[in-house]
């Protein structure tokens, strides 16, 4: 069962900064096929939902990454496997961009673990998947 909205307007502003103090962790995540070991690596601000989001796009048949759910549909959601592979580790540096650091992440995980295609099944800017 779902929490029940916070009552009062204290409560409220009381959660809306705990979120703002904490928000989710950004990173990378790869969706691994357990059968050829071809690897999708994406990142996200919110690595667990974007995770999350990915296998409802799998599992929706709506997936962008046309070769990844064309094998999704073909093995089965049992034959890949979904793991955050690092994340951003804030710093209190003045100027820090953690968006900055999450594409300097992804880049150097996409070519560390050779998720582009046809090995992988991540497509190059301006090649459709």
């Amino acid at each position: 069962m779902a929490n029940p909205a916070p009552s009062s307007p204290s409560a409220r502003r009381e959660l809306s900064r705990h979120y703002k103090d904490n928000p989710p962790p950004a990173g990378v995540f790869a969706i691994r096929n357990l059968d050829d070991h071809r690897v999708y690596v994406n990142g996200s601000m919110n690595v667990d939902g974007a995770m999350n989001r990915a296998r409802f796009e799998l599992t929706m048949r709506g997936h962008r990454n046309k070769a990844l759910q064309a094998d999704w549909l073909r093995l089965g959601a049992e034959r890949f496997s979904f793991e955050i592979v690092d994340t951003v580790k804030k710093r209190e540096e003045p100027g820090f961009d953690a968006a900055a650091e999450l594409e300097g992440l992804l880049a150097m995980w996409r070519q560390e673990l050779g998720s582009w295609a046809p090995a992988g099944y991540n497509e190059r800017e301006g090649v459709s998947a």
